[in-house]
C-alpha cells in the first residue's frame, strides 16, 4: 500500500495545497453548471457557450505562464495563479448576465489551466527521483478532495437555494485562497537557467507536440464516466439510475488506491508508450461492454455497466500513468513549466471537445457510436509507443545549450 503522506516536507505542503484545492473544485465540478443555470438563471445553451470558451481561452494561458514560471520561478507564480482563480470564483456571485459570466468564467479557467502548468516545476523539484510517481499520488489525493467536495455540493443541490449556491461559491473561493497560502510555505524555487536558442522551444518539438495530441485525444476518456455513461444508462438502459452514482464512486476508488501503484511500472518513456497501448486496448473492450447493455434486463444492464466501469478505469490508470513519464521524461529540465503546458493542451481539448463528440457519437447515434469511439481510443494507444521512439531519438539529437545567461 502506498504511504498515506509524503516523506519530506515540501511534499507533504504540496499535497494538502492540492487537497483543500480539489475540495473546493469538488464542490463546483459536481454543482457549478447547476448553480449558473439554477441560481442565476441563465439557459443552459448560454452556459455550455460560456464553458467552451473558457476553454479554448485556458489553452493559451497555460503555456504562457509555465513559461514565466521557468523563468521567474514556480512557487509565486503558482500562489499567484490561486489567488486569481480564488478571486475569479468569488466574482460569480456578481455574474448575472452572460458576458459577466463569461468574463469571470474565462479568468477562472485561465488561471486553473496556469496554475497546473506553474505547478509541474514544483512537483520536478520536489518530487525526488521519481517525480511522476509523485505525481500519481497527487491525482489520488485529487479524487478524494474532489470526492469530499462533491458531498457538500450535493447539500447545496438537495437545498437549492440561492444562499446555499452562493455559499458554494464562496466556499469555493476560499479553498483556493487556502491553497495558495500554503504553496507559500514550500522553499523558493530558483528559476531556471536562460540559455540560447528559440524561446518557445515546446512548440518547435514536434515529437512531444504529437504526443500533446495523441494524450488529448484519449483524455476524452475522462469524460465516459461523467458524461457518456450517465446519459445513456438513463436513455437507453434498464439499469437503476442510483447506479450512476454507483459508477463514479467505483471510478474514484480504484483511482485512489491504485493510481501510485500502476505509476511505479511505468518508469520509462518506452513503458509509457506501452500503457498508452494497454489503455487504448481496456478502452475498447469497456467502450463494447457499455454498448451491449442497452435492450437487455436491468440486473444485466447493471452488471456490464459496472464491469465496463472497472476495466475503464483500469485503462484511465494506464493512461494517467503513461501521460506523467512521458510528459515529465521527455520535457527538459530548464523548461518543465513551459512544456508541461504545451502538453495540457491535450486535456484542454478534450475537456473543450470531448463531450459533445461522445454526445454525437454514444448517445445521438447510439451503440454503433460507442464501438467508434472505442475504436478512436485503440488506434490512439497503438500510435503511442512508435511516437514516444520518436520523442526519444529527438531527446538524443537535440543540441546541448548554446548559452547560459
Amino acid at each position: 500500500m502506498p504511504r498515506l503522506t509524503p516523506e519530506t516536507r515540501p511534499r507533504r505542503v504540496l499535497a494538502a495545497s492540492n487537497f483543500v484545492y480539489t475540495v473546493g473544485s469538488g464542490l463546483y465540478l459536481t454543482a457549478g453548471v447547476l448553480y449558473f443555470t439554477q441560481a442565476v438563471h441563465l439557459p443552459a445553451a448560454q452556459v455550455g457557450l460560456g464553458l467552451g470558451i473558457a476553454g479554448f481561452v485556458a489553452l493559451a494561458v497555460g503555456i504562457a505562464v509555465g513559461h514565466l514560471a521557468d523563468v521567474y520561478g514556480a512557487r509565486g507564480v503558482h500562489a499567484a495563479t490561486l489567488v486569481v482563480q480564488a478571486l475569479a470564483t468569488a466574482g460569480f456571485v456578481l455574474a448575472e448576465s452572460f458576458w459577466a459570466f463569461v468574463l469571470v468564467v474565462c479568468v477562472a479557467a485561465g488561471a486553473k489551466a496556469a496554475g497546473l502548468a506553474a505547478r509541474s516545476p514544483l512537483i520536478r523539484q520536489y518530487g525526488g527521483d521519481r517525480p511522476q510517481e509523485f505525481r500519481a499520488y497527487l491525482r489520488a489525493v485529487t479524487n478524494v478532495g474532489i470526492s469530499l467536495g462533491a458531498v457538500g455540493a450535493g447539500w447545496v443541490v438537495q437545498v437549492g437555494t440561492l444562499t446555499a449556491y452562493h455559499l458554494m461559491v464562496i466556499g469555493n473561493a476560499i479553498a483556493f485562497a487556502v491553497s495558495a497560502a500554503i504553496v507559500l510555505l514550500l522553499p523558493p524555487v530558483a528559476p531556471g537557467p536562460v540559455v540560447g536558442g528559440p524561446r518557445w522551444i515546446a512548440l518547435r518539438d514536434h515529437p512531444y507536440l504529437l504526443l500533446t495530441a495523441l494524450d488529448g485525444i484519449m483524455a476524452i476518456q475522462f469524460k465516459v464516466l461523467t458524461v457518456a455513461i450517465p446519459l445513456w444508462l438513463v436513455g437507453a438502459t434498464t439499469a437503476p439510475h442510483w447506479l450512476i452514482s454507483g459508477t463514479m464512486l467505483t471510478g474514484t476508488v480504484i483511482v485512489v488506491a491504485f493510481q501510485v501503484r500502476a505509476s511505479r511500472g511505468v518508469d520509462s518513456p518506452a513503458a509509457g508508450g506501452n500503457a498508452y497501448r494497454r489503455a487504448g486496448v481496456a478502452f475498447l473492450v469497456s467502450c463494447s461492454l457499455i454498448s451491449l447493455a442497452a435492450g437487455v434486463p436491468a440486473w444485466a444492464a447493471g452488471a456490464l455497466l459496472m464491469s465496463a466501469v472497472v476495466v475503464h478505469t483500469v485503462g484511465e490508470l494506464w493512461h494517467s500513468a503513461a501521460g506523467f513519464e512521458v510528459s515529465f521524461a521527455l520535457a527538459p529540465h530548464h523548461a518543465t513549466g513551459q512544456y508541461l503546458g504545451v502538453f495540457g493542451l491535450g486535456a484542454g481539448l478534450a475537456e473543450a471537445l470531448g463531450p459533445g463528440l461522445l454526445i454525437a457519437l454514444c448517445i445521438t447515434w447510439g451503440r454503433p457510436g460507442w464501438y467508434v469511439v472505442g475504436a478512436l481510443f485503440l488506434l490512439t494507444g497503438l500510435a503511442g509507443p512508435p511516437a514516444v521512439r520518436w520523442s526519444l531519438r529527438r531527446q538524443l539529437a537535440r543540441p546541448p545549450y548554446l548559452a547560459v545567461r
